[in-house]
């Protein structure tokens, strides 16, 4: 098995062949850091059947194992004075590596990076590790953990059953178990090429440097781009819930349907101007948040989103490069206290209704688009930020994100929003996702519309009051069989 693994090992250095040209987005400047985001259009969608998974441990094979010339702990070591590191992450459609240094540092950071990405080691025990890594944190940090993340992340493989997008981004347990050094080898063969490369580099780089990395990296095999069209999801109509059943004091929910819009779309600019009037990440001037929790206290916050946005919990503004052809609209609701999860629910669903029925004033309009046509220096403020997103609007075939965003918004007048709400997020086809410990009595209760009163703590105005008696025994439209208990050890098996 060792000459046979050796022997591909060869295979995969030996198919670098003379330089290609490669794509690559500069933005040199004045700063003594120096930015890379080296990014390949490949991810957790192109993992074979059976393989899902693969995508990921490849990279992190890359960016946490060693070199065929050193082992990862030299790696760290050399890393450790320059105060630097080599980072991945892997979506469904894009992979990248990431890292920043000090100028003073190029040459011997570059050098490591380079080795990292073009002339790896793919060792045993680099790769028994990392393969345990991913699987302990489907197993344990979602599963047991983190009951946001879980009904998140459950919500998208609900939407996206039978899709390349239908699994987790690290995988599913049972076919991480499986998979093999030689599996990564190949798929690092077959994906790691200059087709599928974008260079990214930022920061006060040196004349000729930017060349020097084209160079090195366009000697990966030259192979067309992995061009493939993802379709939406085909789901059956009608609401469907799963309730995730696991000992938990708290009930976690998350809702939320494919639209036919990304960030390339005529309809962007106003679908993201009501996720951020609905629930704008982490603002307690959203709609959904004065709502739910001002003005009842139910949870945290509460949050919508047009595009994915992985790790919310611990984020405050998103990452770039996890660019997506298809994306979904979501609801996010903190958890609340399990006696409260059906009326929670229920609330959400009934904002939501509202919002489609009634759209935005002309006042929320103007507030909301002020708010955002400055958010997005936000977003951008700093070098590897910008330099991130420029590589998602190369994707997107769109202008540079802070001009294109003023400009798009720029144009929309309240009635472009409302036409946008009525033709995207008008859906027949929600899927429910819950987390919580009595998911029978919750599954009774919502089958049978049993109502769901919330008890305060303190006295509330008469209009919440008089609304909570609309909210607690509003329908919740689904049949008895779409809704689904499913024990957490089934989740991301």
């Amino acid at each position: 098995m060792r000459k046979i693994f050796i022997g591909l090992l060869l295979c995969v250095c030996l198919v670098f062949g003379s330089p290609a040209n490669v794509g690559s987005v500069l933005q040199p400047g004045t700063s003594s850091l120096v930015t890379f985001r080296i990014l390949f259009t490949t991810g957790s969608a192109f993992d074979p059947p059976g393989k899902e998974g693969l995508a990921a441990l490849t990279a992190s094979m890359l960016a946490q194992g060693g070199t065929r010339s050193l082992s990862y702990d030299q790696i760290v070591e050399a890393l450790y004075p320059m105060a630097a590191s080599v980072n991945s992450q892997v979506d469904k459609e894009m992979t990248v590596f990431t890292g920043t240094t000090h100028l003073e540092n190029l040459d011997r950071y570059y050098g490591l990076l380079r080795d990292m990405l073009l002339d790896p080691g793919f060792r045993p025990e680099d790769f028994k590790r990392l393969r345990e890594d991913a699987i302990n944190f489907l197993k344990v940090s979602l599963r047991e953990t983190n009951d946001e993340e879980l009904g998140k992340e459950h919500l998208y493989n609900v939407i996206y059953a039978g899709h390349p997008y239908g699994h987790h981004n690290a995988g599913k347990v049972s076919s991480l178990e499986k998979l093999t050094i030689e599996d990564v080898a190949d798929f690092y063969r077959t994906h790691y090429t200059s087709g599928n490369l974008v260079i990214g580099l930022a920061g006060g780089y040196p004349k000729g440097f930017a060349e020097k990395v084209e160079a090195d990296f366009g000697k990966l095999p030259d192979r067309p781009a992995d061009k493939k069209r993802f379709d939406n999801p085909n789901l059956a109509a009608g609401t469907h819930i799963d309730i995730i059943t696991r000992d938990t004091r708290s009930t976690a929910i998350s809702l939320g349907f494919p639209i036919e819009v990304n960030r390339s779309s005529k309809d962007w600019a106003a679908l993201a101007l009501v996720a951020s009037y609905f629930g704008q990440h982490r603002s307690s001037n959203s709609y959904l948040y004065q709502r739910l929790r001002e003005a009842r206290g139910l949870n945290y916050g509460d949050y919508a989103y047009i595009e994915y946005f992985p790790r919310g919990m611990f984020l405050m503004t998103p990452d770039p490069n996890i660019a997506r052809q298809q994306q979904i609209f979501q609801i996010w609701i903190r958890p609340v206290e399990a006696e409260n999860g059906v009326f929670a629910l229920r609330a959400a669903l009934y904002e939501y209704d509202k919002l489609v029925r009634n759209g935005i004033s002309q006042e929320a309009f103007e507030t909301t688009r002020e708010f955002l046509t400055k958010f997005a220096n936000v977003l951008t403020q700093t070098q590897g930020a910008r330099l991130g997103y420029a590589l998602d609007s190369r994707y997107y075939g769109i202008p540079e994100y802070t001009s294109y965003i003023k400009s798009q918004l720029a144009k929309l007048t309240m009635a472009d929003v409302n036409a946008a709400i009525r033709r995207h997020l008008k859906s027949d086809r929600m899927r429910i996702v819950l987390v919580t410990k009595d998911a029978n009595a919750i599954r009774d209760a919502i089958v049978n519309n049993v109502p769901s009163p919330i008890k305060y703590n303190s006295p509330k105005p008469k209009e919440i009051m008089d609304e909570d008696q609309v909210i607690e025994a509003y329908r919740i439209n689904v049949k008895s069989e779409d809704i689904v208990v499913v024990p957490v050890a089934q989740v991301f098996q």
